[in-house]
């Protein structure tokens, strides 16, 4: 069935404190979605941040982001005073994130919610933590014990609960005891306002679409507490990393970082914690999208140390075993492969063989050297269409850089001249609607018609990514009426 959506993070919702929530402005978002007859909201990982802010790489591949708790709502249930609130720094800023103002403000403001809070005594609280605690347990202590040490990463900590000594992890947990509560309540908070926002989307007719990265943080406790599950040393250091080999955009290639998946260990244990894993996104999601999904298939390995991803090779990764355990463990899911760049026949059939719809990109499609995969004359139905994705420019800001000869062919596809390139957003929506793609995502940013400016994520680069932030009532009732009759006439409702 023909389906279509937006591509929002939820940090880029507009609103107070200084990042987007689930604020009433996220329940305005949704309204809005059902309003333009949408069927999706996809957002980014919600996980946990730190360094470079990316929610690729989290503290917690299970956790949520506290950033994302609603103030507000602390605010009627007592736990917090507008007053408390208002004489914290946001940043003054509304059309961008300052993470700095953020990370020195909210958990303090958040400490004061917690104290107030009577927390250990409520039943909710207590039967979430019960049924969390496989996870719960080691991310609370992970980053009481982080603070402690301030906020190194677990590799620079003392070598006793650096390595989880049993002696060291109960020092900790006693002598952190408050700390850990601390962070906690924040899960239970995060996890009771996420659950009834989704409640309402689900309601009002939208899915939402989760994002996961196949891999996790080496700082991060999914790492710490599991070592076995990566490849790592008798000294719990990475023996490889992940990234990619040098191509014709990076003569160095790519250093991502993260460790390794030690995938003979997890077929030994039957995949279970993926098992858990993806149970676990299926609470908050309704479909996922997992992140670099070649990964499964074949993974580059990079030797721990190198200064640059010149020297890895490529390795065997579980393949469709893993998928068909997933699939005997937890039915029939709903998954998008994430399967962009370049593609060897093994990923392809990997792809095909778990039966997920791929993705397809159409600021990918016109490279006028060849008959690209990304044009939609090209297209199978099990598909997935987006005019670009979180790490792609805004569709006019990616039109602007085009080169010379890319943008005529550009022009000759789209039907346009360069009389209307102010359109050319839309005459790109346009294409990825008219498609035969059962379903089509277009971000934001491009049914306002915004440039490079509002550029979610540059890839490889730091300092200015993940920080763009929609302006309030930034969907008029023209906008979304307009959006509503092109879902409808490419028969996406």
């Amino acid at each position: 069935m023909r389906k279509s959506g937006f591509l929002l993070p939820v940090a880029s919702l507009p609103g107070k404190y200084g990042i987007g929530s689930f604020s009433k402005e996220a329940y305005k978002f949704i309204d809005t979605l059902k309003a333009a007859g949408q069927s999706y909201w996809q957002i980014l990982p919600l996980g946990p941040t730190g360094y470079g802010d990316s929610p690729y790489q989290s503290f917690s591949t299970f956790a949520g982001n506290p950033y994302f708790i609603d103030l507000d709502t602390l605010i009627e249930e007592g736990l917090l005073k507008k007053s408390e609130v208002n004489s914290f720094d946001w940043g003054n800023n509304k059309s961008y994130i300052d993470y700095e103002k953020i990370w020195l403000s909210r958990f303090k403001v958040l400490k004061i919610a917690f104290d107030r809070s009577n927390i250990e005594k409520k039943a909710a609280y207590k039967k979430f933590i019960k049924e969390n605690a496989f996870w719960l347990d080691d991310y609370a202590l992970y980053m009481a014990v982080k603070n402690k040490f301030g906020g190194v990463s677990f590799i620079e900590w003392d070598e006793d609960i650096r390595l989880r000594e049993e002696n060291a992890v109960k020092k900790y947990t006693k002598e952190l005891k408050e700390e850990i509560s601390f962070y906690k309540f924040q899960q239970f908070k995060f996890n009771e306002q996420w659950v009834k926002l989704k409640a309402y989307a689900n309601k009002n007719g939208i899915k939402i679409v989760g994002d996961i990265p196949i891999y996790v943080a080496f700082d991060s406790a999914d790492t710490w507490a599991n070592p076995k599950l990566f490849k790592f040393d008798k000294n719990g250091l990475p023996t490889g990393v992940a990234g990619c080999p040098p191509d014709g955009f990076s003569a160095t290639g790519q250093l991502w970082g993260n460790p390794l998946y030690d995938w003979k260990y997890h077929k030994k244990t039957g995949y279970a914690w993926w098992v858990e894993r993806i149970r676990n996104c299926y609470k908050l999601y309704d479909v996922i999208r997992i992140d670099h999904f070649r990964g499964f298939d074949e993974y580059y390995n990079i030797p721990y140390g190198d200064s640059t991803a010149e020297f890895g090779k490529w390795e065997k990764g579980p393949g469709i075993d893993l998928f068909n355990t997933l699939k005997k463990e937890l039915g029939e899911m709903d998954i998008i492969a994430e399967d962009l760049g370049f593609l060897t026949d093994t990923v392809l059939k990997l792809v095909k063989d778990t039966g997920y719809p791929g993705m397809k990109v159409l600021q990918f499609a016109f490279d006028s050297r060849e008959d690209s995969d990304y044009l939609p004359h090209n297209y199978i139905k099990n598909c997935i269409v987006y005019t670009g994705t979180h790490d792609n420019n805004t569709t006019k800001g990616w039109y602007q850089e085009l080169s010379k000869v890319d943008r005529k062919f550009a022009n000759e596809y789209l039907n346009i001249d360069e009389t209307k390139a102010d359109d050319v957003h839309w005459e790109c929506i346009r294409l990825a609607m008219g498609s035969v793609a059962d379903i089509c995502v277009i971000p934001v940013q491009d049914y306002l018609g915004l440039g490079k400016e509002a550029r979610i994520n540059t890839p490889a680069t730091l300092g200015d990514n993940w920080k763009w932030r929609m302006a309030d009532k930034a969907f008029s009732k023209a906008l979304t009426s307009k959006i509503y009759k092109l879902t409808k006439m490419y028969a996406r409702m």
